[in-house]
């Protein structure tokens, strides 16, 4: 990135580490965030996966769910994947946590199963017309998107990645794997 600022990703709970390394192999500065004063040093968000009762308690607790807010109405680019995405969409499915409400989509959580049904596959990226490998852990569904959201990753005729501005929010995990295509996109928004 160059002299820009470090990619921020959330680490108050969840596979923080594991974004954090990949921004790192992928050549990308990244720095962990866990109060404002960390949040203000970046220029962009990622929400990793995790569990989101105790994280939405956490960004709560700590003032930042409020800041996050701020800064995505400035037009701060953030990601969310899997738990990620949960925390951003607008409405969840049973909905038992509070969320950011700034992708509007409707996401059912762990909507594919438990983490014995956690699986992976081929996914086309509609931006590059080229395929990934995504992995899915107790992953959401996406349900129904916002007239100004596109689709920009697909498992067979599904949606497992959406982008409305600069909030992105997939269902997998592209940390886990070694392909920086879903990491370079979001650093390029």
């Amino acid at each position: 990135m160059g002299g820009n600022p470090p990619v921020g990703v959330l680490a108050l709970q969840g596979d923080f580490d594991a974004h954090i390394q990949a921004l790192q192999r992928f050549g990308f500065g990244a720095v962990p965030v866990r109060r404002k004063s960390e949040l203000d040093r970046v220029d962009r968000l990622i929400i990793p996966g995790g569990e989101s009762t105790t994280v939405s308690k956490l960004l709560a607790f700590e003032g930042l769910d409020k800041a996050i807010r701020d800064r995505a109405a400035a037009g701060m680019p953030i990601w969310g994947t899997c738990m990620g995405l949960i925390v951003i969409a607008k409405n969840v499915t049973n909905r038992l946590v509070p969320t950011l409400d700034l992708l509007d989509a409707t996401v059912d959580r762990n909507a594919y199963g438990s983490q014995l049904d956690s699986f992976e596959a081929e996914l086309n990226f509609l931006p590059s017309a080229s395929k990934i490998h995504g992995i899915f852990i107790r992953a959401p569904k996406i349900l129904a998107m916002g007239a100004d959201v596109e689709v920009v990753v697909t498992h067979g005729k599904s949606p497992v990645g959406v982008r409305q501005g600069s909030f992105l929010g997939t269902t997998f995990h592209p940390e886990l794997t070694d392909d920086p295509t879903v990491h370079s996109y979001f650093v390029s928004l």
